[in-house]
């Protein structure tokens, strides 16, 4: 689960958001959605650690995550989250194999062969990534999450690159992440994905739609 507690974001005099509350718990997959400019990606940014809040907290179960130094930030990226960014995050110059490896968690052998055919991407293991269109690597950086199994998901318009049918898959794959416990927060403009999730949130105007 994760909590967000009065929380403000401003850039110089300008404010965001001011006194937002948010709470998602786990096993549940949330929709954040609002016009362009609302601060839907801050808002994830913030949640993911990237940014920091101008005020407020951030809990994830039982940890102040807005009170943690770089070590703790950096442990909480490795062992709980997992990002879905729009730019991908991927090493372009490696083999989709060595960019899913990089997210396997140690002790683990995940199935590389069956996480790839589950994104459309069956034998694809050596090809590089910078090979790749755009949506076959948004569909890398989904087997990316597959393979590292976070407890919590943040997808940044994670099916804007995507025709209808790619899209729906990726929905589908964090639909049975949440279905498996995990905590699933996507920022989103496409309709079909905000009612594919349990509930949306209107950044604007800080409340369920």
């Amino acid at each position: 689960m994760i909590t967000v507690k009065n929380l403000t974001k401003s850039f110089g005099p300008r404010t965001l958001w001011r006194g937002l509350d948010l709470t998602v718990p786990a096993g549940r997959m949330l929709a954040l959605v609002g016009a362009s400019g609302s601060g839907k990606t801050t808002l994830l940014n913030c949640m993911g650690l990237l940014e920091r809040p101008s005020g407020g907290q951030i809990l994830y179960e039982d940890t102040d995550l807005t009170r943690l130094g770089p070590g703790g930030r950096r442990r909480f990226r490795r062992d709980r989250l997992g990002y879905l960014f729009q730019d991908y995050a991927l090493i372009e110059n490696a083999t989709v194999h060595a960019n899913l490896d990089v997210a396997r968690r140690r002790g683990t052998r995940p199935d590389h062969t069956r996480i790839l055919e589950r994104v459309g991407l069956a034998g694809r293991e050596r090809e590089k990534v910078h090979h790749l269109s755009g949506g076959e690597q948004q569909r890398v950086a989904l087997a990316r999450l597959m393979v590292k199994q976070p407890s919590l998901v943040l997808a940044d318009e994670p099916t804007g690159a995507l025709d209808s049918d790619n899209g729906a898959m990726v929905v589908d794959v964090l639909r049975q992440m949440s279905r498996q416990g995990c905590t699933v927060v996507i920022a989103t403009h496409d309709d079909d994905v905000r009612d594919a999730c349990d509930a949306a949130f209107d950044v604007h105007r800080q409340r369920e739609v």
